[in-house]
């Protein structure tokens, strides 16, 4: 299984092809390619993207889905989910815990 990342332009925010093609900034809300077919057209449409200047650095990205969560099988994926790794009060990983706490 596959899913698509990528950086947004604007603002270099590490952003995932979701459902409707539209870039999500959560891990959890990516579309989850199941076969080499759907991983073409992810490609297909982050290259479309890439052209248009919307993202750079498209990249198909290894995953398992357990528990309905999409957990990256390496690290340098898991860190581009959940921010920087020095800073908790930054990044992905901080907005997670306010959104919890409220």
């Amino acid at each position: 299984m596959k899913i698509l990342a990528a950086n947004r332009l604007t603002d270099g925010e590490t952003v995932w092809l979701g459902a409707g093609d539209c870039w999500v900034e959560t891990i959890d809300a990516a579309h989850v390619a199941r076969d080499k077919a759907a991983e073409e057209r992810l490609l297909a449409t982050g290259s479309e993207a890439l052209a248009a200047n919307l993202v750079l650095d498209i990249t198909l990205v290894d995953v398992e889905v357990a528990d309905g969560r999409i957990l990256p099988n390496r690290l340098r994926e898991r860190i581009r989910a959940g921010g920087p790794s020095i800073h908790p009060d930054l990044g992905k990983q901080a907005r997670r815990v306010a959104r919890h706490a409220a």
